[in-house]
């Protein structure tokens, strides 16, 4: 599985904590930026790029998720949310990142890297790449309508 990361200056130390921990993991990690730290820089390119990552890779048919990461994650979330297709869900414990995952599908998870110990936050990433969506009929004909929405824009 391929998992796309993007951050700022506020995730950048947890961005590469949680790459090494992915990699070791096995997935095959892209990183999206930031590069370096740089407390000027600016979220919405990096978690916009990640998220597109993720829709593209999808489209062809590949096991791709995301994480973008922030001091809270809130402005992480709403830029991720902009590529057509996309859904990121903000997740603050692990079982709202299995509930993102079971219950929306959600293709990528924001995080708050001020808001969480790194051993926490390395958690909820994991509850979130490892629980599948639930495929239940009341789930995915709420996706469906959520997506043909985003279909009009």
């Amino acid at each position: 599985m391929r998992i796309h990361l993007g951050t700022d200056h506020a995730g950048y130390e947890f961005k590469e904590a949680l790459k090494t921990h992915l990699q070791n993991r096995g997935f095959d990690v892209v990183d999206h930026g930031a590069l370096e730290y740089d407390a000027l820089d600016d979220y919405p390119q990096f978690c916009i790029d990640a998220a597109q990552g993720v829709v593209d890779d999808r489209r062809d048919g590949k096991d791709s998720l995301g994480v973008v990461i922030g001091g809270s994650g809130n402005g992480e979330q709403i830029a991720a949310n902009k590529v057509q297709d996309a859904r990121c869900a903000l997740a603050w414990n692990e079982e709202i990142a299995r509930l993102a995952r079971q219950h929306n599908d959600a293709w990528l998870v924001s995080i708050g890297a001020r808001q969480h110990p790194q051993d926490q936050a390395i958690a909820i990433v994991d509850a979130f790449i490892d629980e599948p969506f639930s495929e239940d009929e009341r789930h995915v004909r709420r996706i469906g309508i959520i997506s043909d929405f985003d279909s009009k824009r």
